[in-house]
């Protein structure tokens, strides 16, 4: 049992340190010796849980969809409207890109193109299939105003959170990245909700951090 949990925190500590460098670096430019390097395990040690460059980026991407989705699920608070926990997934996403080294490197590899080695769309659709599904409630509950077709908004919203936060790291190191964020889907709920549930919702990048801090605590009980 102790050889397994130290196997497991040696794959854990590559899919962090990788998270890093593809963050740094990107896909094409990263060496596979950096990573192993960063983390302070031994080549013998890397090739054991990953093969290839190729199937740990992959394995990064994927550690977006399984680990961070589940976590980037906040307590909501009771009589909130099913919108603003549309809202929050993303508020709480954008703060956690301002630290978060291996969200930083899987949003990396995701919008970097010039190679077709791994799949890129898993984390896209992922986000879709979150973002469709709260949508959905939303819309079931009448907080929507008629004729959204969830599913293309859903689409709409996460190709225009890549962008947002792109545009962020290129012009300020991701340094207003909540910020920015915030204001587009303050936009979005505006031309979505219903003008009572507008009312009552809170989108601003404070609540990003707030959210963090509460869904930590959560975590720790």
């Amino acid at each position: 049992m102790a050889q397994q949990d130290r196997a497991i925190r040696t794959r854990q500590a590559i899919l962090e340190a990788a998270g890093e460098v593809f963050a740094e670096c990107g896909y094409a430019a990263t060496r596979i010796s950096d990573v192993y390097q960063r983390c302070g395990v031994t080549k013998g040690a890397f090739y054991f849980h990953f093969t290839s460059k190729a199937e740990l980026a992959q394995a990064v991407l994927d550690e977006q969809v399984a680990d961070q989705i589940r976590y980037f699920a906040p307590p909501q608070e009771q009589g909130a409207p099913k919108l603003q926990e549309w809202v929050d997934v993303t508020l709480l996403v954008a703060h956690r890109l301002t630290f978060d080294r291996m969200l930083q490197g899987s949003i990396r590899l995701a919008v970097d193109q010039g190679h077709d080695v791994i799949d890129r769309k898993v984390p896209y659709q992922a986000w879709i299939e979150v973002s469709t599904r709260l949508l959905g409630e939303a819309q079931e509950l009448g907080e929507l105003v008629p004729g959204i077709d969830v599913a293309t908004v859903s689409e709409a919203a996460v190709g225009a959170f890549t962008g947002v936060q792109l545009l962020s790291e290129i012009m300020t190191n991701r340094a207003d990245v909540e910020e920015r964020i915030a204001v587009l889907y303050d936009l979005m709920a505006r031309s979505l909700a219903r003008p009572e549930v507008y009312a009552r919702l809170d989108i601003t990048a404070e609540r990003g951090k707030a959210l963090s801090r509460g869904a930590a605590l959560h975590s720790s009980v």
